[in-house]
């Protein structure tokens, strides 16, 4: 089991001159226009709507079940090939790779809203929302390295990393293979592009706007709206709170997706060890 990082965490800062990665630049650009294109003919179909739908809910399961509450937190155990499952449904996700996810989340944690967490939202809401991405950060293997000691040499998140890409024009072509243009431009672009500010928007808008249940040490808020864009990391006061908990939603109204999901392998036995807050 990992040891919880908390804001008292060191992790070494090295200097270096910030650069703009041109490459991500352009792919960002690049998708956003796809997203705009994807609602006019020849790009559009209901077909390829329902496959964005049901593909959005299972690489963003991946994530927050498999990157986030699992391979970042540890929140609960289970077999490897159920580990190995939702991590591989999140390397879909496009939001990096299972192993640099963690790590920049573990940072995140560390030093959430305060020099060290490279999407501070001191620093403005759109850097802490996408400009931070922008930019080379010649340290972070570093840090990443530091912070992933359990994770990082495992085979199989190694082959998420590494065959990154041709999981994704794998899937791509997949997908033009069954559905034309429209299943490539929604089940891949709009759906990835989607995810991109599910997931930045927990560190912007659940970083400055929503309703706290709790006074923690940084600036986490609860944004309801962010829930299905995020599968429960939307209650993110409420993860700052308890990093370590398997449940976002605590409040009985605070539907948590990914929890229910969980629960539901928790009952019939796939996952154990389920890590909870200790609340009276």
């Amino acid at each position: 089991m990992i040891k919880e990082l908390t804001s008292e965490t060191t992790i070494p800062e090295t200097e270096s001159s910030p650069r703009l990665n041109w490459i991500i630049i352009f792919v960002m650009i690049a998708m956003h226009i796809g997203v705009v294109l994807a609602f006019f003919p020849p790009f559009f179909s209901w077909s390829a709507v329902g496959v964005f739908l049901v593909l959005h809910m299972i690489t963003g399961s991946g994530v927050e079940i498999g990157w986030h509450r699992l391979a970042s937190h540890r929140s609960f155990t289970c077999p490897k090939w159920v580990e190995y499952f939702f991590v591989f449904c999140g390397a879909f996700s496009g939001l990096s790779n299972p192993i640099d996810w963690a790590g920049t989340h573990r940072i995140h944690h560390a030093h959430s809203d305060q020099e060290g967490d490279y999407h501070n939202i001191n620093k403005g809401f759109w850097w802490s929302h996408f400009i931070w991405i922008l930019y080379h950060k010649p340290d972070l293997d570093d840090k990443i390295a530091k912070v992933t000691k359990d994770i990082k040499d495992d085979p199989f998140y190694l082959f998420c990393d590494r065959y990154l890409l041709v999981l994704h024009f794998g899937l791509a072509a997949i997908l033009f293979a069954l559905g034309g243009l429209p299943w490539v431009m929604w089940g891949s672009i709009v759906r990835v592009v989607l995810l991109w500010h599910g997931a930045w928007g927990v560190n912007s808008v659940a970083h400055t706007f929503g309703y706290r249940n709790y006074d923690t040490n940084d600036k986490s808020t609860n944004v309801w709206w962010l829930v299905p864009l995020s599968y429960g990391q939307g209650w993110h006061n409420n993860h700052h709170a308890f990093p370590y908990s398997a449940r976002c939603g605590l409040k009985w109204w605070e539907i948590d997706p990914s929890w229910g999901v969980i629960s539901l392998l928790h009952r019939v036995g796939l996952i154990t060890k389920v890590r909870l807050p200790n609340e009276s």
